[in-house]
């Protein structure tokens, strides 16, 4: 079964998310956890979380993809920013335990000129002080396109996130398909290649959720800019090939692409009928 969602906001709380969901033909969304730019969290309303939990069970919804905040860096050289990011994610998985099965997606970091290594380790560290046996959410690393001192642009350095970390069962990954296209892997020419390399060095049961997007820039450009589908540099012909590969159809995916909610609608339709039952 597809399951296709994009990124909602959760401005007005979970039931208004999942109702909007309903509305564009999704059956599942993505959110911020807080202010994309910022730190604080509204407060949790366990009556909309409750309420909203009625509609995904009636809706037969996967679970959502929680993001956290694009200022959590994990590797910052700033301990101040390392404890930021830490506390952080902690708050955030603590809330989502209100949400079974939910997936919480982040950005490993940037180690602004402590090199690669350090990154890492760092990463793993905080990791390793977050992470508990007994919670629900699955913890996805997000493949990056480079840029700056971005980790985690190669399959190589998640998986060194990865072995680092000793409750790794709790790990996953989120393939982003603009990222991983400027990030310099030719999922428009060699999408099998791409994938058996995944598959060889981080290994295909970690994929656990796909951000689809199509990109404004070229293979190996290392910017970071979505496009709307079809109208960047993979197209919808590679996009068609993803939605369908025997390795990622039965991943969630989740636009995020530049759009209102009538564009994400369109490309909700879009992938419907390229998808192939």
């Amino acid at each position: 079964m597809l399951k296709i969602g994009c990124h909602l906001s959760s401005a007005k709380g979970f039931l208004a998310m999942g109702r909007e969901a309903v509305k564009i033909g999704a059956n599942t969304f993505q959110f911020f956890t807080r202010n994309p730019r910022g730190g604080k969290a509204k407060a949790l309303d366990l009556d909309d979380v409750a309420a909203y939990l009625a509609l995904a069970e009636k809706e037969g919804f996967f679970p959502p993809l929680a993001h956290a905040p694009y200022t959590l860096n994990a590797c910052a050289a700033d301990e101040n920013l390392r404890t930021f990011a830490k506390e952080t994610m902690e708050d955030d998985l603590r809330r989502l335990e209100h949400l079974p099965g939910s997936l919480y997606n982040f950005h490993p970091g940037s180690h602004v000129k402590q090199g690669a290594e350090k990154g890492i380790e760092l990463i793993a560290a905080q990791l390793n002080g977050i992470l508990r046996p007994e919670q629900q959410t699955t913890v996805l690393l997000e493949t990056m396109a480079g840029k700056g001192s971005e980790v985690g642009r190669s399959f190589e350095e998640l998986r060194e996130i990865i072995d680092r970390v000793e409750l790794s069962d709790k790990l996953g990954v989120c393939l982003d398909t603009c990222h991983v296209f400027d990030g310099g892997y030719d999922i428009v020419n060699n999408l099998d290649g791409v994938l058996t390399e995944f598959d060889r060095v981080v290994g295909l049961k970690r994929l656990r959720a796909v951000h689809l997007n199509d990109s404004m820039n070229p293979l190996g450009s290392r910017k970071d800019r979505h496009q709307k589908l079809g109208e960047g540099s993979l197209g919808y012909a590679a996009l068609e090939r993803i939605v369908n590969h025997p390795a990622l159809r039965d991943l969630p995916f989740y636009l995020e692409t530049p759009n209102d909610l009538e564009g994400y609608a369109r490309e909700i339709r879009w992938v419907k009928g390229a998808y192939r039952d």
